[in-house]
């Protein structure tokens, strides 16, 4: 059995670089990502943030979509609590319509920002939103189009398929009640533990494919993509006021106190869960974890910022894939594949 590999696209921005150089870079990774065969390329959002060049994935996914012509595009995702969940569907709408058949619309709960990005993106209504389950049941409505006095137009050859972006046991309980797909943020919650929960739970109530976004770090030997690894950090945020976020710098993490108004209970550095190796040994890892947990699709995180890393990276991981299919292919030439 095999297992599908697809692409989470955060459009990193190096200090060196203009932001207009970091979206082309982004556009040379889909158009890598189409040629090596990944299934799915999904762009992030993330705001007031220099280190990262998209704010906004629906237009980016609007570009992509020109230059690409197979790869299936969409958000990773679009952080709801912000918008109106009817805006959001005539996006997705309007993008289904340029891209029929390649369009998805991920969805996420965190803020994709710090408070006082959050303050300026929903101004004054945003406690009148809503619950973010509330939220989502909205924008089912305007999606399956049951609300009888009003359209999300245009209306596409098909709806976009809906995926809820998760950490947790609750956010899938979420979307298995809701009919949606729900991705595990293994990236964000690497405990295993909990990887093992949610994949039991979604396979025994539901029949869509199981899903978890994974980083990865590549290079052409375990010791280089190590030396790689041990640049990233981040740092886990509690605040007197209940909030807890990761966050990448200790200077973050300052500054989300500061515009929070709370005061910090505490600030640990965490070690992010990664997939350290060549693109073999990273490979084998992801073909381990599907045989454990019968994952059908690891959406691939590259924290590596630098732009040569990440299109060798694909590359790499996708190489060892491919080899993977031939050998399996030579042991089993009836057709059956790893």
């Amino acid at each position: 059995m095999s297992f599908r590999l697809s692409v989470l696209d955060k459009c990193p921005r190096r200090a060196e670089e203009s932001s207009q150089q970091a979206l082309h870079n982004s556009l040379a990774l889909a158009r890598l990502a189409e040629q090596a065969g990944y299934y799915r390329y999904w762009v992030a959002e993330h705001h007031n943030a220099p280190s990262l060049a998209s704010p906004s994935p629906e237009i980016v996914l609007a570009w992509l979509a020109a230059q690409t012509k197979t790869l299936r595009l969409g958000s990773g995702g679009v952080m709801l609590q912000h918008y109106s969940p009817y805006k959001v569907v005539e996006n997705f709408h309007l993008l289904a319509a340029m891209a029929p058949g390649r369009i998805d619309l991920g969805v996420g709960k965190a803020p994709g920002g710090l408070p006082a990005s959050t303050r300026a993106l929903q101004g004054e209504v945003g406690a009148q939103r809503g619950t973010f389950a509330q939220q989502l049941a909205q924008v089912d409505q305007f999606l399956l189009n049951t609300e009888a006095s009003l359209q999300a137009t245009p209306l596409p050859p098909s709806t976009p398929p809906r995926f809820l972006l998760g950490a947790s046991y609750d956010s899938a309980e979420l979307a298995k009640s809701l009919g949606w797909n729900f991705v595990f943020a293994a990236h964000l919650n690497g405990d295993d533990q909990q990887l093992a929960t949610i994949t039991q739970f979604w396979q025994q109530h539901t029949q869509q494919p199981t899903i978890v976004a994974v980083q990865v770090v590549i290079a052409s030997d375990r010791q280089q993509a190590q030396i790689l690894a041990d640049t990233l950090e981040t740092w886990q945020l509690i605040l007197a006021n209940g909030q807890r976020v990761n966050l990448a710098t200790q200077q973050q993490a300052a500054t989300f106190a500061q515009q929070a108004g709370s005061e910090i209970v505490s600030l640990e550095r965490k070690y992010p869960t990664l997939l350290v190796g060549s693109g073999e040994e990273v490979f084998d890892t992801l073909n381990a974890l599907h045989q454990r947990y019968a994952i059908d699709e690891f959406i691939i995180d590259l924290p590596i910022s630098d732009p040569i890393h990440r299109l060798q990276a694909l590359t790499r991981l996708a190489a060892s894939q491919q080899a993977s299919r031939r050998l399996a292919r030579v042991a089993h030439p009836t057709g059956a594949t790893l």
